[in-house]
């Protein structure tokens, strides 16, 4: 016989083996022990919670001869024939390949036939979202007034798709993810029964990076017991499998980050990269690690909601202690942005570095935000603590001020000139500029990291002109005929109000070195430009 995967092999055949899910599974018992049972379910919930399983464990308790307490006995005819996948009374369509009016015309056409065996047809429409609104129009009135030997029951991972009208004539029930300690429970039950030993660190491991997916967690160990057949699992044996990283490194990066140590954070970056890891799942680890230091510095109780060693959470306690809770979720929020546009990105091993190097420099943050302004302050506070000068830099103005380095700067006599506006910029670039940050959010992923990166220049003509050096770049927004130039152009001009004009160019980043962004230069944080 064929090798099964676990979480088919394992799959529940019967409402007691439903994890993590009592409050619908206590309820759907119910319904069928009184006969209370809807003409139509909507199950949601995201992958792996369990919506199938129990749309079919379902299917058979209500055609079961013989059910016990609410739930199907697996030995009457109608339950083999459902288990062996042969009966004619449970229909399961993919809707994500099902998408049409004609399709639910199929249905519908099949449901004057009454159930040839069994009491109940039932339809279980799996990703139901991918319908179109067409194909939901054609099941309306159906799914309003089925016939009596009808059950639909459709399951989703994404609800908000799904029109109000077919919400109001369904049952909705909501799957959970399921708990950290349900499924490392289920793991090891499964583990002894496949007589494969693995450690509790290493099986709790495999259970927090399911993140709350049962069936996630089941194809996580089969590739872990794969790898290493016939060999017990240890915790790094996992992290190898896995492409993760211990949370040592994680302990290290902010150590490193909290002391402004750059080259430190590369070299683990480059580490890590060479050991084969995974970026995109270091950067959402790191978020995490982070998080627990947070919940630790705003709460005494914080501990309790962290499933760590004791070792460790003393030492996540040490660490949490060196800064504050605006800091931690600075640092989550930058990171948390990172992690929303590493999908989009051709080169993610260098957006993680600059974005590792923006923690360590706060200053080097364009946008004029009060997080960063914090950020730099708490930085510079710490340095003071530890008598470390710290370089106060003015900008240079009529009389050619320039930098200063002293641990005291507001008694060193020399006043910070602000920089004024060249005269040929024109009104309509210094108004984008002024509300440049709320352009960039009304913009969106993924254009507005890369315009965070742009410098802004003025063109002879009197044109806004976004210098990138990165060829990618600059192509995403020339692709199909400037389309996210001119999307980029309406944004700008529904948030100011007037027509602009916008270039793109490409330099070599050393000629990008010699040019300022005209964004420095302006003092627009709550008073008005000035020529």
């Amino acid at each position: 016989m064929a090798y099964q995967a676990l979480y088919r092999k394992f799959r529940p055949d019967e409402f007691d083996e439903v994890k993590g899910q009592d409050h619908i599974v206590t309820t759907l018992r119910n319904q069928i022990k009184a006969g209370r049972i809807s003409h139509a379910y909507l199950f949601c919930g995201t992958r792996g919670t369990g919506k199938t399983t129990v749309a079919k464990i379902l299917a058979k308790a209500v055609n079961c001869l013989h059910p016990v307490e609410g739930s199907p006995c697996n030995e009457c005819e109608s339950c083999k024939k459902i288990n062996q996948r042969t009966s004619l009374n449970v229909i399961e369509i993919d809707a994500a390949s099902n998408t049409g009016v004609a399709n639910v015309r199929e249905i519908i056409d099949e449901l004057q036939y009454s159930p040839a065996e069994g009491k109940y047809k039932v339809y279980i429409i799996d990703e139901v979202h991918m319908l179109s609104a067409g194909a939901f129009n054609a099941l309306l009135k159906t799914l309003e007034e089925p016939p009596s030997y009808v059950i639909f029951i459709l399951a989703t991972t994404e609800p908000h798709r799904i029109p109000i009208t077919i919400h109001s004539r369904c049952q909705r029930y909501d799957f959970r993810r399921i708990t950290l300690d349900t499924i490392a429970d289920r793991l090891r039950d499964l583990a002894g029964r496949e007589q494969v030993e693995i450690e509790e660190k290493a099986l709790r491991y495999v259970a927090r990076t399911a993140d709350g997916s049962m069936r996630d967690a089941l194809s996580l160990l089969d590739r872990c017991i794969a790898f290493y057949l016939g060999e017990k699992l240890t915790y790094d044996k996992v992290l190898e499998v896995l492409g993760a990283v211990d949370t040592v490194v994680y302990s290290k990066m902010f150590r490193f980050i909290m002391e402004e140590n750059v080259q430190e954070c590369i070299r683990l970056i480059d580490e890590m990269m060479e050991q084969g890891r995974d970026i995109s799942q270091f950067v959402s680890e790191l978020i995490w690690y982070f998080r627990g230091l947070m919940l630790l510095n705003a709460s005494e109780q914080g501990g309790e909601l962290l499933d760590v060693s004791a070792e460790q959470l003393e030492q996540m306690k040490t660490e949490a202690a060196r800064t504050d809770v605006d800091e931690l979720v600075y640092m989550i929020r930058v990171l948390s942005e990172l992690y929303n546009h590493l999908r989009y990105a051709s080169e993610k091993r260098v957006m993680v570095e600059i974005t590792i190097v923006r923690l360590c420099r706060p200053q080097m943050k364009s946008q004029n935000d009060m997080e960063t302004l914090n950020a730099r302050v708490r930085a510079i506070e710490r340095k003071l603590e530890q008598g470390i000068p710290v370089a106060v830099s003015l900008p240079a103005g009529a009389d050619g001020a320039v930098p200063v380095s002293s641990p005291c700067a507001p008694d060193s006599g020399v006043k910070e000139q602000k920089k004024q506006l060249p005269k040929a910029i024109p009104e309509d670039i210094k108004m984008a500029i002024s509300r440049w940050n709320e352009i960039l959010q009304a913009f969106g992923a993924p254009g507005k990291l890369m315009l965070e990166y742009a410098k802004k220049l003025v063109s002879e003509e009197g044109a806004l002109v976004l210098q990138f050096i990165n060829e990618n770049d600059e192509a995403y927004f020339k692709r199909n005929d400037g389309m996210q130039l001119m999307n980029l152009k309406t944004v700008v001009e529904n948030i100011i109000g007037r027509e602009i004009s916008i270039e793109t160019r490409v330099v070599e980043e050393r000629e990008d070195r010699q040019t300022e962004d005209i964004m420095q230069i302006i003092n627009y944080e709550g008073v008005e430009i000035q020529d």
